[in-house]
């Protein structure tokens, strides 16, 4: 019989939503590897959901000298499309909270603590432990930032489940070491990013926008596309005023028009349908079309959410899966369970 991994008590619950880049330039690579962005990012109505709480026998995940022999266990409803051990991004969230905060000794953790274990494991039921179930709502591997969200979602729900008492400045501070769109999935908004994406200003937005999302068969891989902008792109120069002034004023047609990825044409060159897919978005009515981060889900603006639901319906046929969303929405919401 499935036993239960979770305490009743505490538990934390995460949603935490995908984010879009409705304009990405890049200035170039980078001495350490990385590429040289300056991005406006904005959170979408699409949600990946957290709990996270204590396993093991009653208070043995309570008391501070067992935490520091804690074991990370995962989770989640994706199958095989994302990992379930110590490479997804929750579980490296978990481990650098658990370092920084004092909360996890890495030293004495063995090799199985961020591994998945068997709901029968009978280790589940004498060890500490903390539990963290997934539930995806967010494209996998699709340019908006679902791993991203999961890791600044732990991160948030772990700093109260342990009681870190840790500012979402120290947090952000923490989820630059996990990836470049981490820190911005832990405050949400609407933002503009630089530097590999960590250096993030709010900005002022006003108004609601409406999008098709369109997800492709086939993920693409964020290291391939950076990989093919080296190969076949230039450093650009173009800047975000256009989008910022369209955010500032409510105007979805100036957005729309404003809506930059330099990215493009990395991702098109490696997958050329998504060209002949962003023209038919445009030819159904869509007021702008711009690729989602790296890829390959594209987004396309609409007018309002009738037309937004008119134009998924007119080329659903074309993806693996539309919907419809909007945005900004606010932040991560943390509550108790």
């Amino acid at each position: 019989m499935r036993r239960d991994l979770t305490a009743p008590e505490p538990c934390v619950r995460v949603r935490v939503p995908a984010k879009v880049n409705l304009f990405l330039a890049v200035r170039g690579r980078r001495a350490d590897g990385f590429h040289e962005l300056v991005t406006v990012f904005q959170s979408v109505s699409l949600y990946d959901s957290l709990r996270v709480g204590f396993a093991g026998p009653p208070g043995r995940g309570h008391h501070p000298a067992a935490r520091r022999r804690m074991r990370v266990l995962l989770s989640h409803d994706a199958g095989d499309a994302i990992p379930s051990g110590a490479d997804n991004l929750a579980v490296k969230a978990a481990r650098v909270l658990g370092e920084v905060a004092n909360v996890i000794d890495l030293a004495v953790v063995d090799d199985r603590a961020n591994t998945l274990a068997s709901p029968d494991d009978k280790d589940v039921s004498t060890a500490p432990a903390t539990v963290i179930e997934l539930r995806k709502g967010i494209p996998v591997a699709g340019g908006m930032a679902g791993g991203s969200a999961d890791a600044a979602g732990t991160l948030l729900a772990l700093n109260e489940l342990w009681a870190c008492g840790l500012s979402r400045e120290e947090l952000r501070d923490i989820a630059a070491r996990l990836g470049s769109d981490v820190p911005f999935c832990v405050v949400g908004g609407t933002a503009l990013a630089t530097g590999r994406g960590t250096h993030i200003a709010q900005v002022l937005c006003r108004g609601t926008y409406h999008w098709v999302v369109c997800q492709a068969a086939e993920p693409l891989s964020t290291a391939e596309v950076y990989r093919a902008w080296d190969r076949y792109c230039q450093p650009s120069e173009v800047e975000p005023d256009a989008v910022l002034q369209a955010l500032r004023n409510s105007d979805a047609e100036a957005l729309g028009a404003a809506l930059t990825n330099d990215l493009e044409p990395a991702a098109f060159a490696l997958r050329p349908e998504l060209a002949d897919h962003k023209r038919a978005l445009r030819e159904a009515g869509a007021l702008g079309v711009v690729l989602s981060g790296s890829g390959p889900t594209l987004l396309a603006l609409a007018e309002d959410e009738a037309e937004a639901k008119r134009i998924a319906g007119e080329v659903a046929g074309l993806f693996s899966a539309v919907s419809v969303a909007r945005s900004p929405v606010g932040g991560p919401e943390v509550t108790p369970c």
